[in-house]
């Protein structure tokens, strides 16, 4: 048997680290889709975005809300995006061929670096000496 090894104290740096997914600033951007490309390019990117996107259709109506799911079919008029808007509770489906523009209105979420955030926080708070620590996420209003 071999004699058990005294714990010392986890460091994080030590970990190994993975790059995570890069995220675009898009947050406050209008999005420029002059071709078809460029349209399934913006809507692909408001279904990453971690934050509400306002469409605007072609009537002139605009609806703002979060990008939960997108179906890209062989034309326009096959593929759509699901919305859950901010004003309500509904689901909305919206064809692409009904999409005139698209602007990312809300925060983003998932932007920043949130885990080394808490982590520092975390690590100052013991290193001062502080007992009971509890970090809190920041609102996200």
């Amino acid at each position: 048997m071999s004699e058990p090894r005294e714990a010392r104290p986890v460091n994080p740096e030590e970990f190994e680290v993975a790059p995570g997914a890069a995220h675009d600033q898009l947050e406050g951007t209008i999005w420029q889709a002059a071709t078809e490309e460029d349209l399934r390019l913006g809507l692909e990117k408001a279904f990453n975005y971690r934050g509400d996107v306002t469409i605007t259709r072609n009537d002139g109506t605009r609806i703002e809300g979060y990008v939960f799911d997108r179906q890209s079919g062989r034309t326009l008029a096959d593929s759509y995006v699901k919305v859950y808007p901010k004003d309500g509770n509904r689901k909305v489906s919206i064809s692409y061929a009904e999409i005139a523009g698209l602007e990312f209105t809300g925060r983003d979420t998932a932007a920043g670096k949130s885990w080394q955030a808490w982590v520092k926080k975390y690590l100052e708070k013991k290193a001062a000496g502080e007992k009971n620590i509890e970090l809190r996420p920041e609102s996200l209003d």
